[in-house]
């Protein structure tokens, strides 16, 4: 207020002394000695300095930063792209919560797609682990004939018998190990958007 006060006084001294200035703009800074500087024109003492446009009794009408030197620009730069990351991550959040309340009718609309996930992937752990039976199946028949060639070299379908089945067994293992992956995945998945489709519709969970 003080400072208010006394730039309203020092503007309506500036315009009794000058009359013609009395309905124009003054531009006013603090200049290198710390004092007042003012002028219907921006002052050469203001020029590289923050400095005040001033209306009518004193009254500000807009305040101009002085320019930035080059950390400050820098500083600023970082500063402007860290709101644009922080508002691009704010809209997408925004868009994926829109997602989420379209996908979803109810915490039941939820759970039944949870079950349906779950369901696809156990048949598929379900189908390797049978495949699984029948290669080892296969594999005794080869297993039963190298008993005759305990000394002797085995015949070249034995060999590749026996390493044909340890491949395809391990390739059936990599895809239960897979698939038991994509359960973790889905159970987080599902867990994750219930929790968000109660903060965004206000409900609490159910109690047991």
């Amino acid at each position: 207020m003080r400072e208010l006060a006394r730039f309203g006084a020092l503007a309506v001294a500036l315009m009794a002394c000058h009359p013609a200035m009395a309905a124009g703009t003054l531009f006013c800074c603090t200049d290198s000695a710390g004092k007042q500087a003012c002028g219907d024109i921006l002052p050469l003492a203001c020029y590289g300095r923050a400095y005040r446009e001033l209306g009518e009794n004193g009254r500000t009408l807009r305040n101009v930063e002085a320019p930035l030197n080059a950390e400050q620009r820098e500083r600023r730069a970082i500063e402007e792209e860290q709101r644009k990351v922080e508002a691009a991550a704010l809209k997408e959040k925004q868009r994926k919560d829109q997602a989420l309340l379209n996908t979803y009718g109810s915490e039941k609309d939820i759970e039944a797609m949870r079950l349906r996930a779950q369901e696809d992937v156990q048949k598929s752990i379900k189908d390797a682990e049978e495949q699984i039976v029948a290669i080892r199946a296969r594999r005794k028949k080869f297993e039963d004939e190298a008993e005759f060639y305990k000394k002797k070299t085995l015949p070249p379908t034995v060999q590749k018998g026996l390493r044909d089945t340890d491949f395809e067994i391990k390739a059936q293992e990599s895809v239960i190990d897979s698939k038991q992956k994509e359960l973790d995945i889905i159970r987080v998945k599902y867990d994750e958007d219930l929790k968000r489709y109660r903060e965004l519709s206000g409900r609490r969970p159910a109690a047991n």
